[in-house]
């Protein structure tokens, strides 16, 4: 069993993370304050707070990609990473790398999807088709 993990991390308006956090990833808002709010992000709390967001470029090279650094996310079984694909795809998100299968047929193989929240925090979220598959070499 997977132990959820805390992430805080900085957002600009909480009114707009809220909507995009809440409304378009459909995480449970949690706790807040007027400079603060949590959410359930997939069953792992995110802190989200006030402030200057991460400075992060497209440097970081996965396959045939250029992905932005720093960023996180998380892993999802392919049929939930579908529909939240679909849920981006209907809300008009503006993907960094669309929903895309890489490494197929290799160790590791999975769905990919880039976007970035509000505030400019890219995101990752990745989908396999088995969970054997996340660490595989």
């Amino acid at each position: 069993m997977l132990v959820p993990f805390h992430f805080a991390y900085h957002v600009t308006d909480l009114d707009a993370a809220r909507a995009f956090y809440g409304g378009v990833l459909g995480c449970a808002e949690g706790r807040s304050t007027e400079t603060w709010v949590d959410f359930d992000f997939f069953g792992h709390q995110i802190s989200l707070h006030l402030g200057e967001p991460f400075a992060n470029a497209p440097t970081g090279k996965v396959g045939d990609h250029v992905v932005p650094m720093p960023h996180f996310g998380l892993v999802l079984d392919v049929d939930r990473f579908r529909a939240l694909a679909d849920r981006l795809k209907a809300a008009g998100v503006d993907f960094v790398i669309p929903p895309t299968l890489r490494f197929e047929g290799q160790p590791g193989e999975q769905w990919t999807m880039f976007f970035r929240d509000p505030s400019g925090n890219p995101i990752e979220v990745k989908g396999y088709a088995s969970a054997d598959q996340v660490f595989a070499s």
